[in-house]
């Protein structure tokens, strides 16, 4: 018997914005998308945090975000940060006041843990929140035995050029021929709005009719993936 394989398809930034909101609501209800995670203190988390009350089936993620950074002229630099990311203490600060800004807005616990720019990969955020994650019992992207993490759908490059076959339906389609038995999360950034200050911007409009077109359901169901979400999955410390 073939193992089964079980997709999640979380769209990061949920309440970036307004028009990065109707881009991840567009591709849950009219595309694969079943999973996001919350960016909680920027323009868009109410709205987002709403949506979210009303639509218990998208499993809702903590998007810990301690800043930005871009590939200019050779070098990363920052579009903001939000603490010293070499300030222990303003760093674990800064994850609990999300956290607790997360519960306050969705009413609940996070089904999983995630951070912007994968930031939670650099000390000394990633031992914070890998506590957290443990003390939740949720999943943490990158670290979770349950849950396989695949980020190869995005639009640009380790230097933040642009590459759009990495969201193309060809490329889609052959991300999900490949897939493993067990869960897989696919990451997305989908949105409908091009007037933010970050480096992921045109590639966000693409992502979505992408992730909404039809192929890509039919090859879903073809190649007998079940779409699911982090609902009710409980990470093994």
């Amino acid at each position: 018997m073939v193992a089964k394989r079980h997709l999640i398809v979380n769209a990061d930034d949920f309440g970036l914005s307004s028009s990065v909101n109707e881009g991840i609501i567009k591709a849950h209800e009219q595309g694969i998308v079943t999973s996001t995670s919350l960016i909680v203190c920027r323009p868009g988390a109410v709205e987002a945090a709403t949506y979210s009350r009303e639509h218990q089936d998208l499993s809702f993620g903590l998007h810990v975000d301690l800043g930005e950074w871009a590939y200019r002229d050779g070098v990363w630099v920052p579009l903001y940060e939000v603490v010293s990311m070499e300030d222990i203490a303003a760093v674990s600060d800064q994850i609990s006041y999300q956290l607790d800004t997360f519960r306050r807005l969705v009413g609940k616990d996070p089904t999983h843990i995630d951070s912007h720019q994968h930031v939670h990969l650099r000390e000394p955020v990633r031992s914070i929140v890998i506590d957290v994650a443990r003390h939740l019992g949720v999943p943490l992207r990158h670290y979770s035995s349950e849950v396989r993490y695949c980020g190869d759908f995005y639009g640009q490059t380790v230097e933040g050029l642009s590459f759009p076959y990495g969201i193309s339906v060809d490329r889609l389609m052959k991300i999900l021929a490949a897939l493993p038995p067990g869960r897989t999360e696919l990451c997305c950034h989908p949105g409908e709005g091009v007037d933010l200050d970050t480096m992921y911007r045109g590639e966000r409009l693409e992502e979505v009719k992408v992730l909404c077109d039809l192929r890509v359901r039919a090859a879903i169901s073809a190649l007998e993936i079940e779409l699911c979400s982090f609902n009710g999955i409980v990470a093994v410390s």
